[in-house]
């Protein structure tokens, strides 16, 4: 039987300006990992059908969740930092037996949103640097 979870139990942490990793999952509503392979073309002539071979992998982090000043602060004193930073992402929760993946990113792009009618938000998108560790805790 497969191991389900929900995902109000994700845990994200991101280090700050100074190296100290930060849960901000209590923020956040809405967040991942987006990983994809980049694929070379290898087609001569005369094929009749493409073909790939695979290359360099990426990835980024999409945040999304809700304004706070700590928080604000973590994410505005990292945009466009020059070193990447650690993260660290619990997609099923932080429990023993379950998935944790981290490594290091830069953030480019950290956004606060204010509607009417609505709570301030925040987005963003970290840039993985690097390799991606996938362990189970």
């Amino acid at each position: 039987m497969p191991t389900l979870a929900h995902g109000k139990n994700t845990v994200f942490k991101v280090a700050d300006s100074g190296g100290t990793l930060r849960d901000v999952s209590n923020v956040c509503n809405t967040g991942g990992l987006a990983r994809a392979v980049d694929a070379a073309e290898t087609t001569a002539f005369g094929q009749g059908d493409k073909s790939y071979i695979a290359g360099l992998r990426d990835a980024t982090i999409p945040v999304e969740g809700f304004s706070d000043p700590t928080v604000d602060g973590y994410f505005a004193g990292i945009l466009g930092f020059a070193t990447p930073v650690a993260w660290e992402l619990y997609p099923m929760g932080s429990a023993t037996g379950l998935i944790k993946y981290n490594g290091s990113a830069i953030l480019t792009r950290y956004e606060t949103q204010a509607s009417v009618g609505d709570v301030v938000k925040i987005t963003g998108e970290l840039q993985n640097s690097g390799t991606i560790t996938r362990a189970i805790l």
